[in-house]
């Protein structure tokens, strides 16, 4: 019985030694001039999140915040003994309202603060080759008879006949970004799926070129259909660039990251 209170005695010594050890080592780097500037960075280099904007069954994604993780930064300062900021770690914080929690509604458009815009495309080899061509960013609605892995171009799973099947396949190609494009015969379709779900009124083809181009803005989503020539693609990209905007993949454009 002795030697158990000897062991339950050593544990406790332990214990004990190891918490102020800990208290003590967390002393010395809060007094360290690197951390020091850490935490005084937190006042000016941290980003507060925004928060989703929810209307009826619609949503436009919010901007997660960034916060600085303190020990991660200073790890990365510590071995060249001064504080750089390039070096500081950053965390990501949900917003309150946040697409994550709100997957039932339908995305209409972009992060309005960010100056993007996303393209979808029907199946159409000769947008789809200008697109490669150019060095576009676009996505294609697919479907498993005519499925091509095209590297440059993210794929929406467009077949709801054969739906796992294409979903393996995207899968198997690293091509998955659990998108829906939806209407009102597939919406519960993708709901239970937990896709994100995505719809737009900007549906461009040659006879509203300059009504969808004068509507541009940031985080638009344009809808390209099958008889829209190369020519009104350009038309509407040109206008996009003329205003500063990036056309970017749909999965960044509805992104929450920061």
């Amino acid at each position: 019985m002795k030697n158990v209170y000897k062991y339950i005695g050593l544990f406790i010594i332990a214990v004990f030694s190891f918490y102020y050890t800990d208290k003590i080592v967390l002393m010395v780097q809060n007094n360290n001039p690197i951390m020091q500037e850490i935490n005084e960075a937190k006042n000016t280099k941290e980003v507060d999140y925004v928060n989703a904007i929810i209307q009826d069954d619609k949503i436009i994604p919010g901007k997660n915040g960034l916060v600085i993780n303190e020990q991660k930064s200073f790890s990365m300062m510590k071995s060249f003994g001064v504080f750089n900021a390039y070096y500081l770690v950053y965390d990501q914080k949900r917003p309150e309202i946040s697409l994550e929690d709100n997957k039932d509604k339908i995305i209409h458009s972009g992060n309005l603060q960010e100056k993007n815009i996303s393209l979808i495309l029907e199946n159409n080899e000769n947008l789809i080759n200008y697109l490669e061509s150019n060095n576009i960013k676009a996505d294609v609605l697919i479907n498993k008879d005519n499925y091509i892995n095209i590297k440059s171009l993210e794929m929406i799973n467009n077949d709801f006949n054969k739906y796992n099947e294409v979903e393996l396949i995207l899968n198997r190609d690293d091509k998955n970004n659990n998108i829906c494009y939806v209407n009102e015969n597939n919406l519960d379709f993708c709901k239970k799926r937990s896709k994100y779900l995505v719809n737009t009124e900007l549906i461009l083809n040659d006879s509203n070129v300059y009504k969808i181009k004068n509507n541009i803005k940031n985080g638009s989503i344009i809808f390209v259909t099958n008889n829209t020539s190369i020519d009104t693609l350009k038309i509407v990209l040109d206008h996009a660039k003329f205003k500063g905007l990036d056309t970017v993949y749909l999965s960044e454009l509805i992104s929450e990251e920061n």
